[in-house]
């Protein structure tokens, strides 16, 4: 009841300074066990009948946070006490990078959306892999997090296998997935490498090194064309692809109502998360799943508020969720609201 005021407090300051404050002050309260248990009692969904496993790991919930929000791994011990069935963090990229110049990130309020340029900015693999290490030493957490790796800005297309490739072997002991995004829209070309023989080039080099069978995901954006989805769809019968993230951020700003078009404009370039893409996402998420007929599967990311919404991408093949623009609307609530909707709708 109280997250709208404080919202609104929030959307007062730049985006990125209320993420960081916010997150901020959710790791002082992490610090104070008493406030720490009182919040996990709060936020936390702890039935069991929602856990699920899917490409051989056991989710407690199906409601995880999209990668993007937690960049560096920094505050997975935060987000494991709001209830979160798994964290993808990253995008990860071998070198540390700033990412593009700021202003870079944008609320639509009124539509409950987002645009985003931020360009990868992240402390690069060495820190994050660090970081992983010692708090899989130190902490006794069941979190399940995710690996989102990317290529760095600098690296020509030809080359990006190998940005991939040193990503996977710097983070494969501390992750239990990967996701291999190559549908961002705010890295210069980097959607290029959704083309099939692009991606079989990455997924072959990767399987290569995959000794260990860790799992291994492809991100895609909302705004291909059929005939791209259905390179994806035959290219996981011809090599091992062990689920799919549907979908990206997309660079349609006709989703947007009249009047923000024009603000959509003056934002300049980005990708548009929130409420607006929920159908466009969806529709992708038909598509792939009756293409894929179940053999692997999909999670599903892209306008996800309410449990109606969760529920409707469960109902169109979805086996996961992530949020991430919900929950900077919605609040630390979310995740408890949709598996409890989960939970009374199964």
């Amino acid at each position: 009841m109280l997250y709208p005021l404080l919202r609104n407090s929030l959307f007062m300051l730049p985006p990125e300074t209320a993420h960081h404050l916010s997150m901020g002050g959710l790791q002082l309260a992490h610090s104070l066990p008493f406030v720490k248990n009182q919040l996990a009692k709060q936020f936390q969904y702890n039935a069991s009948d929602l856990s699920k496993t899917c490409f051989g790991v056991r989710f407690p919930n199906p409601v995880g946070l999209g990668a993007g929000f937690d960049k560096n791994a920094a505050y997975l011990n935060e987000l494991e006490m709001l209830g979160f069935g798994f964290v993808e963090i990253g995008t990860v990229t071998p070198k540390p990078q700033a990412g593009n110049a700021q202003p870079r990130l944008f609320r639509i309020p009124d539509q409950k959306a987002l645009i985003n340029r931020m360009g990868f900015n992240n402390e690069g693999l060495e820190i994050i892999a660090k970081r992983l290490k010692e708090r899989k030493a130190t902490t006794q957490s069941n979190l399940i997090i995710g690996g989102n790796i990317g290529k760095n800005k600098v690296t020509e297309n030809a080359d990006a296998w190998k940005d991939y490739c040193t990503n996977f072997v710097g983070l494969e002991e501390v992750v239990d997935y990967f996701v291999v995004n190559v549908s961002s829209p705010n890295t210069p070309g980097l959607r290029e490498l959704q083309e099939k023989e692009s991606l079989r080039k990455i997924f072959a080099a990767l399987q290569n090194l995959n000794k260990n069978n860790k799992p291994i995901l492809l991100k895609m954006a909302p705004d291909l064309e059929t005939s791209a989805l259905d390179d994806i769809i035959a290219l996981t019968n011809e090599i091992k692809i062990d689920g799919l993230v549907a979908t990206n951020t997309t660079i349609d700003r006709s989703l947007l109502n009249t009047m923000n078009q024009e603000k959509g404009k003056k934002m300049g370039a980005g990708g548009l998360s929130g409420q607006p893409l929920l159908e466009k996402s969806t529709e992708v998420l038909k598509y792939l799943h009756k293409g894929i007929a179940g053999r692997i599967p999909i999670i599903a990311s892209g306008g996800i508020f309410t449990g109606a919404d969760a529920e409707s991408k469960i109902n169109a093949g979805a086996s996961l969720l992530q949020i991430w623009t919900g929950f900077i609307y919605e609040g630390p609530m979310i995740v408890k609201n949709i598996c409890q909707h989960l939970s009374a709708h199964k």
